[in-house]
Parts: C-alpha cells; structure tokens; sequence
C-alpha cells in the first residue's frame, strides 16, 4: 500500500510539476529582448547603433527580439513601454521625455531587467541600470579636430578666417555636454578661434533643417561643422559636400558618407554597450540599479578619423592620437558639463 501511495504521489507530481509539485526556476527569461527607442531607426548614428548590438546579440545568443520605434510622438511612449514590458524580461530603453514612467514600470515589475541608456534613470526600488557615456572625451578630440583642420590652410578650401561651428539638435543637457566639451577642446588649440552655435528647437529627424543650420555657418566663414544632430545632422554632411567644405560625425563611423567632406566622426557605441551588458546577463554578472560608465578607456567613446578619401595630415591626426592618450592617462583633465 505504501508502495503504491508513493508511485501514485510521483505520477502526481509529474502530472502537476507546472503548479508548483515541482520547483521552478526564478530570475527573468533572458531569450526575449527589446530595444525600446524614443526616436527612430535610419539616423546612421545612435538609435542604429544600438539596433546594430540587438542584431549581433540575437546571432549570436539565438535570441528573439523586438525593436519598438516612439518616433519621438508623446503619444506612444508609455504604449511603447507597456508593450515592451509584456514582450519581454529584458529591455534595452532609450527614455528621453518619459523617464518618469519608466520608474514606474520598473518598479511595477522588479524582477524585469531595464538597461536605460544614455542617461541616469534611478527607480524607488534601485532596479534600473544607467549607461552614461562620457561623451565630453569624444566631444574635446572633435573639437581638436576642428581647430586643427580650420589652421591649416594647405587642406583645401580652409580659410584664413579662424572659425568653426556646430548644430545641435536640441539644448538638453547630454547634447550640450557634446557641444561644451567641442568648444574647451577648441579653445585647447587656439583660444582665439571663434565656434559658432546654431541650436535647433528638438529637431532630430529633418535633414533638410540640418543642411539649412550648416549652410548658415559655413556662410559665417566655418570650414569646419560638428554636428550632434541624429538623423537631422545628415543634413550637414550634404552641406559639407555642397560647399566643398568639411563636417564631423556623431555617434557612428559617419566619414563615408560623404567622402572627402566628413573628416573625422565623434563615435558613441551603443551597439557595443548592448553586447557587453548582455553578456552580463547571461554570464550572472549583471547587477541591476548601477550606473555604468563609458569613455576613452572603454573605447566605447571615441574619435576616428579612418576614412576612404584622407583629408587630414597624419601631422593632425598624431595630434590627436598624443591629446586621446593623455585624456586616458588622465595627464589632460576634460571638464564634464554642468547643467545650469
């Protein structure tokens, strides 16, 4: 009898092992992801960047994965979260203007895994990871670049005028460390050089409006334009190459754009932070609430200078592999921006 009791027990326990006979693992699924993005896909800079780490991640893991786009609407970014946060225990989430609701998603569901990158987003519960890049690195050797391009004269079309530019896309405080640091790494060079600003309205998606913000410095006598303008900063490289001048990608190896006229490009690897995050996650290293840290060390921020058609001189470019390897050694101290 007891014999029977016990196999019958086990059958059961079988049967039943889903309802809870059996235990059950914990922890998060980690073989759905999402990359859940404010903006949009087609800027060949940052948000492809970081769909260009999902797509490595899901070849190489087997993963299933899924990219939600908020095309920068209000409208669908606590949709966009909600329909991430049921696909999946693992999202990777650019939260510009909805941070607030991602706490609270976060802290709705602690056990989820959320990676917000490019800002500090801290939740009640201390379960959101931040990835903060230092961009002011990048940014400073961006402005080097400028300040050596625009005096030398025997680079074609440079003029004697000592005047550089950038367009930004919006005044909020990551863009504008971007465009401080460009300025101090100017003003490292030459302090009589003059950087001209044009600062658009949070326009991220206009081409047309960034090639219209370029023209307007390159008739100001810049020779040299940095953009920190997502998919609107295309728009500068066209007008590079239409006044024969020179511009500086953001974000992405930008320089074969428009060969010959993007001399140098300010990278941010979002793609590689992706990759490197979710490698903790699958190797149980990953700890969740920490701010994680990007620059020049990592290699995740960086100025690259690689192109198909050199402009620059390798004098100007072992310049700024000398100045890139005293921000490392910490010998040449960039400021961080300050909001305010």
């Amino acid at each position: 009898m007891k014999r029977t009791i016990s196999v019958v027990l086990a059958l059961m326990c079988v049967v039943l092992s889903f309802a809870g006979c059996r235990q059950t693992a914990t922890g998060p699924e980690t073989d759905k992801v999402v990359y859940l993005i404010n903006g949009a896909l087609g800027d060949n800079a940052f948000y492809d960047s970081g769909q260009k780490g999902i797509d490595n991640i899901k070849a190489q893991y087997g993963l299933e994965t899924r990219t939600i786009e908020c095309n920068f609407d209000a409208g669908k970014y606590e949709p966009g979260l909600e329909a991430a946060t049921q696909y999946s225990d693992v999202i990777f989430v650019i939260s510009y203007a909805f941070e607030d609701s991602l706490k609270e998603m976060a802290d709705k569901y602690p056990d989820k895994i959320f990676v917000n990158i490019d800002t500090i987003v801290q939740n009640s519960k201390g379960t959101i990871t931040s990835i903060k890049y230092i961009e002011e690195e990048s940014a400073f050797l961006a402005g080097v670049c400028a300040a050596l391009t625009t005096t030398e004269t025997s680079i074609k079309n440079i003029n004697a005028d000592k005047t550089v530019g950038v367009v930004a896309a919006a005044d909020d405080p990551v863009v504008m460390a971007f465009v401080k640091a460009y300025e101090d790494g100017v003003h490292y060079i030459d302090p009589a050089i003059t950087v001209q600003r044009v600062v658009l309205a949070g326009v991220w998606d206009d081409p047309a409006k960034g090639k219209q913000a370029a023209l307007s410095l390159y008739d100001k006598k810049c020779d040299v334009v940095f953009q920190v303008a997502a998919e609107t900063g295309l728009g500068v490289l066209q007008a590079a190459k239409e006044r024969e001048l020179y511009a500086i990608g953001v974000d992405t190896n930008q320089n074969d754009i428009e060969p010959g006229y993007v001399i140098a490009s300010d990278i941010k690897d979002v793609g590689k932070t992706i990759e490197e995050v979710y490698a903790t996650i699958k190797d149980g290293t990953y700890k969740p609430g920490e701010v994680i840290k990007y620059g020049l060390k990592t290699g995740t921020v960086d100025l690259v200078t690689e192109a198909s058609v050199q402009v620059l001189p390798s004098s100007i470019i072992d310049r700024i592999d000398t100045i890139r390897q005293q921000i490392i050694d910490g010998t040449l101290l960039v400021t961080k921006y300050q909001q305010g």
